[in-house]
């Protein structure tokens, strides 16, 4: 490991992550001489019609191997030398996530957590905490709406849509609230871990006084061939797809103090500096880029269904999020043996422990892109 990487020392408390994440942006910012800045969230983004969309400005390219983005940042920071990377910012995640609505549906529902290792156990098997129930637009090509919550106690079980509407009030549209009130069902499971760090973009011909702040996050993840996870005669393994992302998302952005907010200013930058970052990764990548317009989310659900995985079977499976937390289901048996209960908790770690196609150690991703 030939770099710093402090961050690592809070996985387990993300208030204290998520504090000295924004000292280090901040220092970064005091580097460049600019004095008086404030930080401040993405905006609510105000459409033609008056509405006030929670907007995820983002974009990404998937390629076939994590080892196609060795020295990404290194690169990134050469070709663009109006972004500059914020020291310290490494931090790595590893988490499962689920796909709770089919392909028909209109919007993607998503459960997510984030897995770590408790002290001095098996560094082969990890634990879910800190829940997350989220409602995505489809596609990714385009700022999509998406909206997500923490579930209280560890509890997926519990309706999501009393959080939702607290947390969004007048921003949640109905047709997202309507669909999120429908029941959940698993349709498919992802194993991620992830790279991540920050940079900040200026061109004040664009975006004048304003410091657009960037994460950026290098996914390798695999996705489960069967919903329940066990194994597939089709893929002979109990993962159908191994693939890396490389995603850049706009977090906010700096402005001097008393300066005056401007929503269709502040748009313009946050859409001039995803493009900006697009260009190089273009000419670098252009010829390994795996041209998938989903997300990551719709990707579950497209695979799962080239696997030759059914509607109906997945109705008849009824699996419920939260029984992966569980190491042993309380009704559910193997089928070669209905003695034996069936270890969700298992069978979600061999999307980051199968032999074959094991995911990296989060220290060596953040080596292999710096």
């Amino acid at each position: 490991m030939t770099l710093n990487r402090p961050l690592f020392k809070h996985i387990r408390n993300h208030n204290a992550l998520f504090t000295e994440l924004a000292q280090y942006r901040q220092q970064a910012v005091a580097s460049l001489g600019m004095k008086e800045y404030e930080f401040h969230k993405t905006p609510k983004f105000v459409d033609g019609q008056g509405r006030r969309l929670t907007i995820e400005p983002e974009r990404s390219i998937v390629l076939p191997s994590v080892h196609d983005l060795a020295g990404v940042k290194t690169k990134l920071a050469q070709a663009i030398p109006s972004l500059t990377m914020v020291t310290h910012s490494e931090i790595g995640y590893r988490y499962p996530t689920a796909a709770l609505a089919g392909l028909d549906a209109p919007f993607i529902k998503r459960m997510r957590s984030e897995y770590f290792h408790r002290v001095d156990e098996d560094r082969s098997i990890c634990r879910p905490v800190n829940l997350s129930y989220g409602i995505k637009s489809r596609g990714k090509a385009d700022n999509r709406q998406e909206y997500e919550v923490w579930m209280p106690d560890e509890a997926p079980d519990q309706s999501p849509l009393p959080l939702l509407i607290d947390r969004y009030g007048e921003d949640l549209p109905d047709d997202v609230r309507h669909f999120a009130q429908q029941p959940s069902r698993v349709h498919g499971w992802m194993g991620v871990k992830r790279a991540a760090f920050e940079a900040l973009y200026q061109n004040p011909a664009v975006c004048g006084d304003l410091i657009i702040c960037v994460a950026l996050s290098v996914d390798a993840y695999n996705i489960g061939a069967k919903p329940d996870l066990s194994f597939s005669p089709e893929a002979e393994s109990s993962i159908a797809v191994s693939n890396a992302e490389l995603e850049w998302e706009i977090e906010g952005y700096y402005a001097p103090r008393e300066w005056q907010f401007h929503h269709d200013d502040v748009w313009r930058a946050i859409n001039h500096t995803l493009e900006a970052i697009n260009a190089p990764l273009r000419d670098f990548y252009g010829n390994s880029i795996v041209p998938l317009t989903e997300s990551k989310t719709e990707r579950i659900l497209s695979t799962i269904k080239a696997m030759g995985v059914t509607t109906e079977e997945i109705d008849a499976l009824d699996l419920q999020p939260w029984e992966f937390v569980q190491s042993e289901s309380l009704h559910r048996v193997k089928s070669h043996d209905p003695s034996r209960p069936v270890n969700f908790l298992g069978r979600l770690n061999r999307l980051f422990y199968q032999p074959d196609r094991q995911l990296p150690s989060l220290n060596w991703m953040h080596d292999l892109i710096s």
